[in-house]
């Protein structure tokens, strides 16, 4: 637990420094780009389509014909646009964790290596780029599936709230686990701090995760927010590149803190815990 909330401090004032906010200007101007250039491009047939689905629906044809005799033909309108947003919203989650990761992650992994761990030895396990990207691709994958498959019970007001954070949070610890990893830990030692700190750093994906959701809040303020569409895309997309890159940060000074123990205690690889052994921090 010390090296779990110091590394989160590290990572807060990390965040703060401006080479940290240089490198998080990418992957926003990355993922902000294609936000903007895929609702130019599909906004207006997305909108048609969803409409066209729900008057084709009889029971909620039914239901919206009735909102507009009660004097809710407003909110007829806006329906399909809020569908659309409510769609596309884990897209713009997912791709700028992705961006996060391949583009950032690893120049803040050789940061805090640098400040912190400058004796670690790379012993990369992971061969080369393409590896993390099959890996990050794979859970992205198996997230996107459990989410799709979990859409029903979104429907019990308690679950939606809790489901969405639980799989970013598991997606996260996953990806950015790897990725911190990836340059310093060999193979052994990779599988063997991921399974060790397993359910201490999903409880950091968690929060990852819960920090992850609050950007979507904004989304929830209905139709006010398809006038400032553009700019609460740029907002939106801005404030989840500041939570990946301090989730990448925070990992970063927990995952190389525990390869350090680790090969302090020399024991990589043995059948123990060697990760309970406490090694003179750096």
């Amino acid at each position: 637990m010390k090296d779990l909330f110091d590394a989160f401090w590290r990572a807060i004032l990390g965040c703060l420094h401006p080479r940290v906010i240089l490198w998080s200007l990418l992957p926003l101007l990355l993922a902000a780009g294609a936000a903007l250039t895929l609702g130019w491009l599909f906004w207006e047939s997305a909108v048609a389509a969803v409409r066209g689905f729900l008057e084709d629906w009889a029971l909620v044809a039914s239901l919206l014909a009735w909102l507009e005799a009660m004097g809710g033909g407003a909110f007829r309108s806006v329906v399909a646009p809020l569908i659309v947003v409510a769609l596309a919203v884990p897209l713009v989650v997912v791709v700028s964790l992705l961006l996060v990761a391949w583009t950032v992650t690893p120049a803040l992994v050789d940061w805090v290596a640098a400040r912190r761990f400058a004796g670690l030895q790379r012993r990369g396990g992971a061969a080369g780029w393409w590896a993390s990207a099959v890996w990050s691709l794979g859970c992205t994958l198996l997230a996107l599936g459990v989410l799709v498959v979990s859409l029903p019970l979104w429907l019990v007001p308690p679950l939606a709230v809790v489901i969405p954070p639980l799989v970013w949070g598991w997606l996260a610890a996953r990806v950015f686990s790897f990725d911190t990893l990836a340059l310093h830990a060999t193979t052994e030692e990779r599988r063997l701090i991921m399974h060790e700190r397993r359910w201490t750093m999903l409880l950091m994906g968690v929060v990852c995760g819960l920090m992850g959701s609050l950007p979507s809040l904004i989304w929830a303020l209905g139709a006010l927010t398809l006038v400032f569409a553009p700019l609460l895309v740029l907002a939106s997309v801005w404030l989840y590149t500041l939570v990946f890159a301090f989730a990448s940060l925070w990992f970063a000074h927990f995952t190389l803190a525990q390869l350090h123990h680790l090969r302090q205690a020399g024991t990589a690889g043995s059948g123990s815990s060697p990760l309970t052994v406490e090694a003179p921090s750096s």
